[in-house]
């Protein structure tokens, strides 16, 4: 499988059958290329949303519209496009599984907030569990840590973490280290919600010095890391 960062917290994940946009936020993005926004987005079967933040979700109905592809996220917010915009989704909420292609998405709980243009109805935050082929990837979402994650790794054991690293709006660097020392078995950690402002992290030294269990691989965007 391959993860390419999209910057801040937005990847595509070519997995399985699957080409997974998640939190693709490219427009405004300031560590986005604009030129290179078809390569990004080529292909996409399904576009995976944790929760309505703008800096997660500002680009999916259009990419949505433009590559005819389902939006995936909670019922709240998906339901509500789905009505005003005749938006293409697949709804769900946390604790359920939905299979796309021969990928399967669980979704569960994370601790932020959700609004959509600071407005309600855009349901809550959440997680991601997405599997195939018995390997396991944690998209984090924008968090805390949770005791909760603990069940995460006792249901699903994840091999891989993306996780938010950037304090200030999410779990910073010492949060999400002891997240992956207490909760979890990784081998790989991939971080994300970092780097994008000035106020959040500019790199993931602290993590690497944390959590030494496995590979910590900052990413570069559009460049392709072979999981």
């Amino acid at each position: 499988m391959k993860l390419i960062w999209l910057g801040h917290s937005g990847f595509r994940l070519e997995i399985g059958d699957q080409v997974l946009l998640i939190e693709p936020w490219l427009t405004g993005n300031p560590f986005f290329p604009q030129d290179r926004r078809e390569e990004a987005v080529r292909g996409a079967t399904h576009i995976l949303l944790t929760h309505a933040h703008g800096d997660h979700a500002g680009d999916a109905l259009e990419i949505s519209g433009a590559q005819s592809v389902p939006i995936v996220g909670i019922y709240d917010l998906v339901s509500r496009w789905e009505a005003q915009e005749g938006a293409d989704v697949i709804g769900f909420n946390k604790g359920g599984t939905v299979m796309l292609g021969d990928v399967a998405v669980t979704m569960v709980n994370a601790t932020h907030s959700s609004s959509l243009n600071g407005d309600g109805g855009a349901g809550s935050e959440a997680g991601f569990m997405i599997s195939h082929d018995d390997r396991t990837i944690y998209v984090s979402g924008d968090t805390d840590v949770m005791a909760d994650m603990a069940v995460f790794e006792a249901l699903h054991r994840p091999e891989i973490g993306v996780l938010c690293i950037g304090g200030h709006f999410t779990m910073d660097q010492t949060r999400a280290a002891y997240a992956a020392n207490t909760f979890f078995n990784f081998k790989t950690i991939v971080p994300c919600h970092y780097r994008t402002f000035p106020l959040l992290a500019q790199d993931a030294g602290e993590l690497k010095q944390l959590w030494t269990s496995g590979e910590v691989i900052e990413p570069e965007v559009l460049e392709a890391i072979d999981l």
